[in-house]
């Protein structure tokens, strides 16, 4: 097996959120597919929902990347899979080029993966080539590609912006702005995939936006060295694991599903808004985050599948509750106009959504089998009589974090877990054991 493979390979990143880095990515993306290249995209840092639209631009699933929470030897590892079957590598950028601890940059230095900014020229003239000097400067391990000047009102307009760039920052083209391609958000991000009813469109426009820009031609090859990852244990053998799926419970990380496959899990997949019921097969059951205060009506009155998840826990059988799938066991859930809904009542207590976040951060979660990382990112706050049986901890600050709570057979925390940072405790979850 070649353990050094090269590929091409871009970061895409941004002085800050805002300047339309999952357009271009996924412009990007859907350009050089149309030129018949194998394109993997990469997402730094925890989210949902830019890798849905990433992964209907290129065709292919979208892993996420961060030196914390993945971990620097898994970063490798997929990025080398990566560079062993694609003709491109895509990263897109989380937040600013330097926010965060670790940062965009962090991981493009890490990587010695060339960074493009896209700079959102709205509003500016001369100023431009300032930001860009800035980024471009900063920090002399981050390898520069050059600068992307997006949202650009005329000619003119780009012939002022990129004549304001210093020597040797390279100007990699313009794109006008269009809301025909740019992609609509709300209170978490990005509305999902399959909810923009002319997504593809809107790729295509921005593949045809970036047609004429410099990002049309391969960036250098990068190389990409990497152990090979030992097999793991069959802990999950022979257990039969459904997993709710649908526009209520979509938060999945891939990576994810790919561990229990590892395990030996069998996998399925039910939509509780399509009322569909949990198998009577099934061994245990992952109720992931997502929108159910969006949903909330439909699922409250979708009687088969919420019988038969109340006969699934009847049963002593294992639910692991994330977030958005912990609110959907609650008594009731309530939305921003005030409006109180029903739900399946396995866990004693109610949740409201907020107008303003409740919570956001990595998060790491101690337990006998090790150290689980995540995140959490949610808008609503929950009040139970139950004690949490532990809380997770800051990344950052080691204070306390998330309640991790135990109920019966449910194990239920707003902590969106990365389960391969962690793969006994989460096949030991997923067996009702200890934790």
């Amino acid at each position: 097996m070649q353990l050094r493979p090269r590929c091409p390979a871009l970061f895409v990143s941004a002085p800050a959120s805002g300047q339309g880095k999952t357009t271009i990515t996924a412009g990007l993306a859907r350009l050089h597919r149309r030129a018949g290249r194998r394109v993997r995209v990469f997402k730094t840092g925890p989210d949902f929902l830019d890798p849905m639209i990433l992964a209907c631009a290129s065709g292919a699933p979208v892993q996420t990347l961060d030196l914390w929470m993945v971990g620097e030897a898994a970063c490798r590892r997929l990025l080398a899979e990566a560079a062993r079957e694609a003709d491109l590598i895509l990263i897109e950028g989380v937040m600013g080029l330097f926010d965060g601890t670790p940062s965009s940059a962090d991981l493009a230095a890490t990587f010695n993966v060339p960074v493009a900014a896209v700079i959102s020229a709205k509003a500016m003239a001369q100023t431009f080539g300032a930001v860009a000097f800035g980024l471009a400067r900063f920090r002399a391990d981050v390898p520069f590609y050059g600068v992307l000047a997006n949202h650009v009102g005329s000619a003119r307009h780009a012939q002022m912006l990129e004549s304001a760039l210093p020597d040797p920052i390279r100007w990699l083209g313009h794109v006008a702005p269009a809301a025909q391609m740019a992609l609509p958000d709300r209170h978490l991000g990005l509305h999902q995939a399959d909810e923009i009813d002319d997504l593809e469109a809107r790729i295509e426009r921005a593949a045809d936006a970036l047609a004429d820009t410099a990002l049309a031609q391969l960036p250098p090859a990068v190389e990409f060295a990497a152990e090979p990852c030992e097999a793991l244990p069959p802990l999950l053998a022979g257990r039969h694991i459904a997993v709710a799926r649908d526009a209520a419970f979509s938060f999945i990380y891939p990576a994810n599903l790919a561990l229990l496959d590892a395990l030996g899990a069998r996998v399925s997949f039910v939509s509780p808004l399509a009322d569909e019921p949990v198998p009577d097969t099934a061994d245990a059951l992952y109720l992931p985050g997502g929108y159910p205060e969006l949903h909330a009506a439909t699922l409250a009155g979708n009687m088969y599948t919420g019988a038969s998840i109340r006969a699934h826990a009847a049963k002593h059988k294992p639910i692991v509750a994330e977030c958005g799938g912990m609110l959907y066991l609650l008594e009731t859930l309530t939305d921003v106009e005030g409006e109180s809904t029903p739900m399946l009542g396995l866990l004693p207590g109610h949740a409201a959504m907020q107008a303003r976040l409740a919570a956001l951060g990595m998060q790491a979660l101690d337990t006998k089998h090790g150290t689980l990382t995540g995140h959490t990112f949610h808008y609503s706050r929950m009040t139970t009589p139950l004690a949490p049986q532990r809380y997770t901890r800051h990344a950052q600050s080691d204070a306390q974090g998330e309640p991790v709570w135990r109920h019966g057979s449910v194990f239920a925390t707003y902590m969106h877990g990365y389960w391969p940072s962690n793969p006994a405790l989460i096949a030991a979850l997923f067996r009702g054991e200890a934790f």
